[in-house]
């Protein structure tokens, strides 16, 4: 799954995507600093799979991830055009899900595009390209829709439907926000606009606040507005972020243990991005390997399967499967959870769980 992290210029996007990837993304006090979208895979944080590594004195240990976009700096006419928008709007189409990075601290040193901080103001300078983009698709299909509608009834629901889709976002409303039956949102869906994708907004706040615990009144103002959305807010300090990702684990957890923090941002940020795409793991374990496998919540053991080869799934016959927490209770022994009847053989049907540890049966 593909994450886009947006903004205005000098909001600190690139330094976040550096602390994530340790990629080197370019990051400097000017606009458009980046043109093309750097790209880096991050590791998604998981207990569970130290504990399994070390029972079954694992050789090797695969986390799952998600890959993060650094997408360029949006300004006001981006949908228009201004500052390259077009190019940056059409990364963001890339993308399944959106992080908005929001300056939420001061600092004279950093020049702001707008000349202020006022993080309402950036996300709506974003959100308005976002949905100027979008009511221009949605009038194409409004137009085709009435033109047609005489000789195709069936017609009808879309032409309705744009119709509150254009009334919401004429109010500077995101799509995201609109109550939908499953049919109306399998539709918006498909139509790939940029404001009903999901979005996690992260305000980067100075070292001081970071350490401090305490909210700022930009921060407030930011979970105010995600709220009206149904939206996440993560509080990350970029600088702080860029500095951990330097450190080796044992020294980032002294730091982190000096500045009274009980988990990075960074890690916050990946783990609200995975429940943002609505993702699942379920893992596999045994000496030669653990490792974690991403999947849509609600997927059933033949599809999982096919998450480690496409013949698992053609071939499935059954789904051996014991929930984390109940294999390490019985010492990562399968045989101890089978004798206690924890193992479950579980059928096509079978809705696989986050933490479930399988091993597939299948036909070559």
């Amino acid at each position: 799954m593909k994450l886009g992290i947006v903004g205005l210029p000098n909001v600190g996007k690139s330094t976040l995507f550096n602390a994530i990837t340790k990629a080197g993304a370019e990051a400097a006090n000017y606009p458009f600093c980046t043109i093309e979208p750097n790209i880096g895979v991050v590791s998604v944080p998981d207990e569970r799979l130290k504990v399994l590594t070390e029972m079954y004195k694992a050789r090797k240990t695969v986390y799952t991830a998600i890959e993060f976009y650094d997408i360029a700096g949006l300004v006001k006419g981006a949908s228009k055009g201004e500052g390259l928008g077009n190019k940056f709007l059409g990364h963001i189409r890339e993308v399944a899900a959106i992080v908005h990075v929001v300056r939420c601290f001061d600092d004279q040193n950093v020049v702001h595009v707008e000349g202020k901080i006022d993080p309402i103001s950036d996300i709506e300078t974003i959100n308005t390209e976002l949905i100027l983009s979008d009511m221009e698709i949605a009038e194409r299909r409004l137009l085709k829709a009435q033109k047609n509608v005489k000789n195709d009834k069936s017609l009808q629901f879309e032409l309705e439907l744009m119709k509150r889709l254009l009334e919401v976002l004429g109010k500077g409303i995101s799509a995201r926000t609109m109550e939908l039956t499953e049919e109306e949102y399998e539709y918006i869906e498909a139509m790939d606009l940029l404001s009903f994708k999901p979005i996690i907004y992260a305000a980067n706040v100075s070292e001081e606040e970071i350490s401090s615990k305490i909210e700022n009144e930009y921060v407030k103002s930011v979970r105010a507005f995600a709220e009206t959305e149904g939206s996440d807010v993560v509080v990350i300090c970029a600088k702080i972020e860029a500095e951990i990702s330097e450190l080796e684990d044992d020294e980032k957890q002294m730091f982190l243990d000096e500045l009274g923090i009980e988990e990075s941002g960074l890690d916050k940020l990946v783990r609200a991005s995975y429940h943002l795409l609505n993702l699942i793991s379920f893992l596999t374990a045994g000496e030669p390997e653990v490792r974690a496998w991403t999947i849509t919540r609600g997927t059933k053991a033949p599809g999982a399967a096919g998450k480690i080869h496409t013949d698992f799934e053609k071939g499935f016959i059954r789904a051996e499967t014991v929930a984390y927490d109940t294999l390490v209770n019985c010492g990562g022994n399968l045989v101890t959870a089978k004798e206690k009847g924890l193992l479950k053989s579980e059928g096509k049907e079978y809705v696989v769980k986050d933490g479930d540890v399988i091993h597939f049966l299948f036909n070559v």
